[in-house]
């Protein structure tokens, strides 16, 4: 306890140290890798100056975020002042709070299923079961993990509302993880009005959702339907028609609780934008990536280059790739939802895009987890660089940075692909033992 007060206690003084140096925290603020135009805390303060000069806020280039956010930022910039940092600090300590208890609920379900699949387990697949021991440590790695990253602390430091943002994300995870169907339905949407991209989560959380009631160590609720006299029922998916009806019951009250919260969000912010006008500065402006400002995404650099005939069709050829990321995982694993940043136009490096709940078990299973630490960290090394060179210096071009962030972006396609396989192969080694062998020869599991 005492080791965790002391993380969060580190994790507040280093970015209140940061927030106060003035010359870290300007230049903080203006690298492209952490603030963007639709994260920008300086295009906030100048949506309210318009706002409160009754100049119409969405009517240019400037501001391109929710009214919610405008309405917010005024409240904050106009009465809370130096406290503002300390509303940020709170939100990114609350995130990993969310977070590791994210993890606790995904290592009792991981504990749950164990104990329920071990008959069916391999004789020598012993040295791969989970303890409580072993999960609870990786609880609390979880927390450590997001308050730690550079990428999160120089997010905060910098004010950005990607800060609110993931926050919105660890609470959808862990009312996933719960089984809370109304609160997750009600937090896509949320999180859906902010960003327009998490409302491809929808699908494996609802997938989630239906694992988690139709689990019988999940019914100890008056309302729940009588389970099948054996569990076996349960793993063969031949539900009782009254757990399946409930289970549906379930994620329809989760779909009518996302579309409810989202019209009442969408007018909520015309009331506040006095009419519509703000869809097309807002989520326009994030479909159609209008602004080619170089960033760590790979929208700006294809379409500086490309023909303007050509750009609808590679647009939505781009925008594809929020979908394909969501289809990868649903189908075995629901729980690890992913959303890197080369599916966004306007990424950041401070982006919860990968909400892996703890993943320690598969680490022995992994091929590339060298290889995409060095491309991480080198990327996140030479992207100033380049772009100093680039931008200030005249000695580089565009070729230069978008070598980088091309990089950056590859060691996230690793990254999903690495973790998704190494839960399969460890899948595969729970059930089938380690020992395989082909025609009597020795064989291992390799991914083609």
């Amino acid at each position: 306890m005492r080791g965790m007060v002391l993380l969060y206690a580190v994790a507040a003084l280093l970015r209140l140290w940061l927030m106060n140096s003035a010359t870290l925290a300007t230049a903080i603020s203006s690298r492209v890798e952490v603030s963007t135009p639709l994260n920008s805390w300086l295009r906030v303060k100048e949506g309210v100056y318009l706002q409160s000069q009754g100049v119409a806020v969405y009517s240019g280039g400037v501001f391109h975020e929710s009214p919610i956010t405008l309405f917010l930022g005024g409240i904050f910039i106009r009465s809370w002042g130096w406290w503002v940092q300390v509303v940020f600090i709170t939100c990114d300590l609350l995130t990993a709070f969310l977070l590791s208890r994210a993890a606790m609920a995904y290592a009792n379900k991981l504990l749950g299923e164990q104990h329920t699949e071990a008959p069916r387990y391999a004789p020598d697949s012993r040295p791969l079961l989970l303890s409580a021991a072993s999960l609870a440590g990786a609880t609390k790695d979880v927390a450590a993990a997001y308050l730690l990253c550079p990428y999160t602390v120089l997010s905060c430091t910098a004010l950005t509302t990607t800060t609110l943002h993931n926050l919105v994300l660890a609470s959808l995870l862990l009312a996933m993880l719960k089984g809370r169907a109304v609160l997750f339905g009600a937090l896509v949407a949320l999180a859906t009005y902010q960003a327009v991209y998490p409302v491809v989560l929808l699908v494996p959380g609802l997938i989630a959702l239906y694992q988690y009631h139709a689990d019988p160590y999940h019914h100890n609720c008056a309302s729940a339907p009588p389970l099948p006299d054996s569990s076996k029922e349960v793993r063969s998916g031949a539900l009782r028609p009254a757990l399946q009806d409930h289970c549906v019951r379930i994620l329809c009250r989760s779909l009518v609780s996302f579309v409810v919260t989202a019209a009442l969000l969408l007018l909520v912010s015309a009331e506040i934008a006095g009419g519509w006008d703000f869809l097309e500065a807002t989520y326009g402006f994030i479909l159609s990536a209008p602004d080619l400002t170089p960033n760590i995404g790979l929208f700006w650099y294809f379409f500086t280059e490309m023909f303007e005939h050509f750009r609808l069709f590679f647009l939505a050829v781009f925008q594809l790739n929020a979908v394909i990321f969501q289809s990868i995982y649903p189908c075995h694993a629901p729980t690890h939802v992913t959303h890197p940043p080369m599916s966004r136009t306007y990424p950041c490096h401070a982006p919860f895009h990968v909400t892996h709940p703890p993943m320690s078990r598969t680490y022995p299973f992994l091929r590339q987890s060298f290889l995409v630490g060095c491309m991480l960290v080198a990327s996140s090394v030479l992207g100033p660089i380049m772009y100093n060179q680039w931008i200030f210096s005249g000695a580089a071009n565009a070729n230069f940075y978008f070598a980088v962030t091309l990089a950056f972006n590859t060691a996230q396609i690793f990254l999903v692909t690495d973790l998704l396989f190494g839960h399969v192969k460890r899948q595969h080694l729970l059930y089938n033992g380690s020992s395989m062998t082909i025609e009597g020869k020795p064989a291992r599991l390799t991914l083609e």
